[in-house]
C-alpha cells in the first residue's frame, strides 16, 4: 500500500486530536533521516516518529523508543535550540498532498513570540523533513538537495519552500464535475490510471477501489463509459472525499493467508472477501503493519539458506526417482526372458546346430513367438543364459523397488519441510526447520563447543472451535510428531490433507463425541495448512488417535494407518478464532 494522501489525512486528523497544543518535551534523531519527537499534551506523552528513509517513509505516534547516539546531529541540535520547548499550534495538509505542515510557536532568545514549521514530505526517495521560518525561508533539513541532485527544486538552507507541482495534478478538494469529466475521464488510459495519474494524493490502490466501489472495471479504457456510467463514478469519488473531509477514517488491514496484504484508511469494496482487523488509530494500523512486515521479511531472509538447502535435495532427489523409475520400467522385460528360456527347454531339443532363432507357440499367450538365439551356444546355454538374465533383473527389480520407496518418502519428507517454511513465523521456527535438516544428514552438524542446548520455544498454532474443542496445528515436523505421539490420547482426532504434504491437526475430545461442526473446523484447518491450500477444495482423511502408527524408522511426523474416514472441504479458516494462551 503507498502512503497516499488519505493515509496522510488520516494521520493529520488523528494529530490534531492528540499533540496539537501539545509542547515539545524532547525531540531525538536515532538514525540520520528520523525524528523522535515526545509531545505532552492534557497530562499525556506522545511519541511523534517519522521518517524520511528513501526506501520507507512513516510518520506516526508510537509506544516505542529507540536508542539515540551519543553525540546529537546537527540537525536534531537546530531543532532543539529553537522549538525544544514550542508549542504545536497547528497540523495541516495541503489540498491531498502527501505532506504534513506542522506548525510551532516558541520564544526566541529576546523572549519574542515566533513561528516557525516543520514541514515533513512523504514522497518517496524525495522524502525530507524541512525546517522553514514564517516566511517558509528554509532553516535547514534533514537531507540536502542541491541542483546537481534535482532541478525541479533546492532544498537548502536560505532558500525559499515551495511545493513541487512536477506532475500537473489536479487538487481532489477543490475540482468540479465538469473538470472531473474533461480532465480526469477524457484522458486516454485505462479508467484506475486515470484517476491515481490525475488527482493528488490518489494512490494506485485507491484507483482501483474507486472503480470497485462503483462496479466498473479499472482496466476499462475511460473512452469506454458511457455517461451514466462517469456521473456513478463522480459521486462515488466525491463521497470519498466527503468521508477524507470529515475525519470518517475507519483504519484497519487486509490479511491473505494470515499475512498483511494491504492497509487502508477505509474499508475496501476490493478486498471485501479478505479478513480485516481494525484499529482505533491510523498510527496503531501503520506500526502493526510494519512491525508484521518487516517480521516476515526477515524471517523469509533467514529462511533463505534453508530454502536453497532443501530445494537442492529435492530437485536430486527427483532426479534420482526419475532415473529409478526408468531403471524399474526396464526391469519389466524379465518376463519375455524366462519365457524364452522355458520355450527354448521345451522345443529346442530339435533345433539344428548355428540356428540363430525359431518359432514356438508361446502356451501363455496362445501366439507365436520368435525366440533368438546365439548359434556358438547350445540350446540348454541359451536358456541358462536367458534364466540367468531373468534371475538379475528380478533381483534388480527387487532392490530398485526398495530404493524407490525411500526416495519417494524422501522427497515427501523434503516436500513437508518446505512446507514447514512457508508456515514459519518465527526464529524458533526455523531453529527446529534447521535442526531436523541436521538430524537428517542435510545439514552438516557443527560443534560449537557449547554444552548447554538452546531451549526452542516454538508451539503448534492453537485454535479454539466453535464449540469450544482445543485445535491444535503443527507448523513443522518435530511439532508435527509432538502433538500427535505426546500431546494427543487414543480418543482424540487426526486431521491430515490427503495424499499430500501438510500439518497435522490435533482436537482434543475430552472422551466426548465431537459436533459435527468441530470436525468441520478441523478438515478447514488441514486444508488451510497443507500444499493444497490454493485449491478449491482438498480432501482430508481423519481418524482417531489410536489408530495411528509410527513406522521403524520412520521420519519425523511421518505416520501410517489403515482405519480413517474422508472429507471433501474448503480450505478458509476465516470464520475459526485463534484460542487465547492466557486462558
Amino acid at each position: 500500500m503507498a502512503f497516499d494522501g488519505i493515509t496522510i489525512a488520516n494521520i493529520v486528523t488523528e494529530l490534531n486530536r492528540t499533540i496539537t497544543g501539545g509542547k515539545i518535551n524532547k525531540i531525538a534523531q536515532p538514525e540520520n533521516d528520523e525524528l523522535l519527537i515526545t509531545v505532552k499534551n492534557q497530562k499525556n506523552q506522545y511519541r511523534l516518529f517519522i521518517s524520511a528513509s528513501a526506501s520507507l517513509p512513516l510518520i506516526y505516534l508510537t509506544q516505542a523508543n529507540k536508542p539515540s547516539p551519543l553525540t546529537a546531529p546537527n540537525f536534531c541540535m537546530l531543532l532543539r535550540k529553537h522549538i525544544g520547548s514550542g508549542k504545536i499550534t497547528a497540523i495541516t495538509q495541503p489540498g491531498l498532498e502527501r505532506i504534513i505542515r506542522i506548525e510551532l510557536e516558541h520564544l526566541n532568545e529576546m523572549g519574542d513570540l515566533c513561528r516557525k514549521y516543520l514541514i515533513v514530505e512523504i514522497m518517496g526517495k524525495h522524502s525530507n523533513i524541512i525546517f522553514c521560518d514564517e516566511n517558509d525561508a528554509i532553516i535547514d533539513s534533514i537531507k540536502h538537495v542541491s541542483s546537481h541532485m534535482s532541478s525541479v527544486r533546492e532544498v537548502l538552507p536560505g532558500r525559499q519552500y515551495f511545493i513541487p507541482h512536477t506532475q500537473e495534478k489536479l487538487d481532489p478538494f477543490a475540482i468540479t464535475r465538469p473538470e472531473f469529466m474533461e480532465k480526469v475521464l477524457a484522458r486516454p488510459l485505462p479508467l484506475s490510471k486515470a484517476l491515481y495519474l490525475s488527482l493528488t494524493g490518489i494512490s494506485p490502490l485507491m484507483g482501483e477501489e474507486l472503480c470497485a466501489r462503483a462496479s466498473l472495471d479499472g482496466g476499462s479504457p475511460t473512452d469506454a463509459l458511457s455517461e451514466i456510467e462517469k456521473e456513478h463514478l463522480y459521486h462515488t469519488f466525491s463521497r470519498l472525499m466527503e468521508d477524507v473531509s470529515s475525519g470518517a477514517f475507519s483504519p484497519g488491514i487486509f490479511y491473505r493467508d494470515q499475512e498483511p496484504a494491504e492497509y487502508a484508511s477505509f474499508p475496501l469494496v476490493m478486498y471485501r472477501d479478505l479478513n480485516r482487523v481494525t484499529y482505533d488509530s491510523v498510527s496503531a494500523m501503520l506500526e502493526s503493519y510494519y512491525a508484521e512486515k518487516n517480521i516476515l521479511t526477515r524471517i523469509h531472509q533467514k529462511s533463505a539458506d534453508l530454502r536453497r538447502i532443501v530445494q537442492t535435495a529435492l530437485d536430486r532427489t527427483n532426479k534420482k526417482r526419475i532415473l529409478q523409475e526408468k531403471q524399474l520400467k526396464d526391469t519389466q522385460k524379465k518376463e519375455k526372458y524366462r519365457i524364452y528360456g522355458e520355450l527354448i527347454n521345451t522345443y529346442g531339443y530339435n533345433l539344428k546346430p548355428d540356428c540363430r532363432s525359431f518359432e514356438a507357440l508361446n502356451y501363455y499367450t496362445n501366439e507365436m513367438t520368435t525366440v533368438p538365439l546365439d548359434p556358438t551356444l547350445t540350446p540348454s546355454e541359451n536358456a541358462k543364459k536367458y534364466f540367468d538374465r531373468y534371475n538379475k533383473l528380478k533381483r534388480t527389480e527387487e532392490a530398485l523397488s526398495v530404493l524407490l520407496q525411500e526416495t519417494v518418502e524422501e522427497a515427501q519428507h523434503l516436500e513437508s519441510v518446505a512446507m514447514a517454511l512457508d508456515l514459519a513465523m518465527s526464529e524458533d521456527d526455523l531453529s527446529q526447520i534447521k535442526e531436523e535438516l541436521t538430524q537428517s544428514g542435510y545439514i552438516r552438524y557443527r560443534n560449537t563447543g557449547s554444552p548447554k542446548k538452546k531451549k526452542i520455544a516454538s508451539k503448534p498454532l492453537h485454535y479454539l472451535s466453535g464449540d469450544g474443542y482445543h485445535m491444535y496445528v503443527g507448523k513443522n515436523n518435530f511439532q508435527n510428531e509432538e502433538l500427535t505421539f505426546k500431546l494427543a490420547s487414543g480418543s482424540d482426532w487426526w486431521f491430515h490433507a490427503k495424499g499430500q504434504p501438510g500439518s497435522h491437526v490435533i482436537v482434543k475430545a475430552n472422551g466426548e463425541e465431537l459436533p459435527d461442526k468441530t470436525f468441520e473446523e478441523a478438515g478447514r484447518l488441514a486444508a488451510y495448512y497443507s500444499k493444497g491450500r490454493s485449491a478449491p477444495k482438498v480432501e482430508i482423511d481423519y481418524t482417531q488417535r489410536k489408530n495411528l502408527k509410527k513406522p521403524k524408522g520412520g521420519k519425523p511426523g511421518f505416520v501410517i494407518y489403515h482405519t480413517n474416514y474422508s472429507l471433501l472441504i474448503e480450505p478458509d479458516i476465516s470464520s475459526i478464532s485463534p484460542a487465547d494462551e492466557r486462558k
